[in-house]
């Protein structure tokens, strides 16, 4: 099993709509048998995935939409003290060859308890390592911090994917947040990929969009040779617990997690079967090709 994460320390990225897109489009479109994994107390991956607390109300029309969870990660890393529940025990099967971790509010106290273990940046890769034979590649969500869920799961990857606004307050943190990948690849996981920057919320016809893009490949930044725009259809796609892949399969944004999974697909050297159909050429199409990147100083 591959691992993937999906990382920012900033909010409002993309993170989530890009963990579940991409999900799903390697489940559906090339078979693999995909998990995703909730490392986010927020629960937003959860929630869009259908997903919610067994203890939580019904939807106000009263229908039972949800599928329910008893545990989430958070009991399976515990705190302080070890788990008590097994990282199998907790997944939620979506169908269609996807599986999620769910997670919940009781994962920001995980988060505090962790600090206190031996080994702590390793304890998600132990859990993962005890379900990865039954899964071809798991894709992890993170929160929008650089504490130890998000230290856990970049110690467990084989790669990151960074989505970031073309803006320069997200420029800025961006460069920050690449020095915490540096540090992991050099203390913790040198076999961490730094897969490249996913532009998000991009519009070709903004300036400032496109002198940002400019600032950063001066910079030198790895910028995936794909971006997803802004669109309200993604954001209507969670609220119908969906990814928009499967709500508006011709949509543009769509069409983008198409391309960003073809291209993980062949970077990673992923098993699978091929889409029935190639990604469409779209004005979110980069004209810049990276290399899968191990980031220097």
């Amino acid at each position: 099993m591959q691992t993937i994460v999906v990382a920012n320390h900033k909010g409002g990225t993309g993170k989530t709509a890009t963990t579940h897109n991409l999900g799903v489009v390697l489940a559906r479109e090339y078979g693999l048998r995909v998990l995703l994994v909730d490392t986010d107390p927020q629960a937003s991956l959860t929630g869009s995935c259908g997903v919610q607390d067994e203890m939580s109300p019904r939807d106000s029309s009263g229908r039972s939409r949800f599928l329910k969870q008893i545990f989430s990660l958070a009991e399976v890393l515990g705190g302080a003290k070890p788990g008590h529940v097994t990282m199998k025990d907790v997944l939620v099967d979506l169908g269609d060859n996807l599986w999620i971790c769910p997670s919940d509010a009781a994962l920001a106290s995980t988060a505090v308890g962790l600090a206190a273990r031996l080994q702590r940046e390793y304890v998600l890769k132990k859990a993962l390592a005890t379900i990865a034979p039954e899964y071809d590649v798991c894709v992890v969500d993170c929160p929008p911090d650089q504490g130890l869920l998000t230290v856990n799961a970049l110690s467990a990857a084989q790669a990151v994917i960074v989505p970031a606004q073309p803006t320069a307050q997200d420029l800025r943190g961006l460069l920050l947040f690449i020095e915490t990948v540096k540090s992991i690849q050099q203390e913790i996981n040198p076999d961490l990929a730094f897969l490249g920057i996913l532009l998000t919320f991009f519009d070709a016809r903004l300036k400032h969009h496109k002198e940002e893009v400019e600032q950063m490949e001066k910079a030198g930044l790895p910028i995936l040779p794909v971006a997803i725009g802004r669109s309200v259809r993604v954001a209507e796609a969670a609220g119908a617990c969906q990814a928009v892949f499967t709500y508006a399969p011709q949509h543009p944004e769509a069409q983008h997690y198409l391309a960003l999974a073809k291209l993980v697909v062949e970077r990673l050297a992923l098993p699978g079967k091929t889409p029935s159909e190639p990604p469409a050429e779209t004005e979110n199409s980069l004209a810049v090709d990276e290399p899968t990147t191990q980031l220097t100083n």
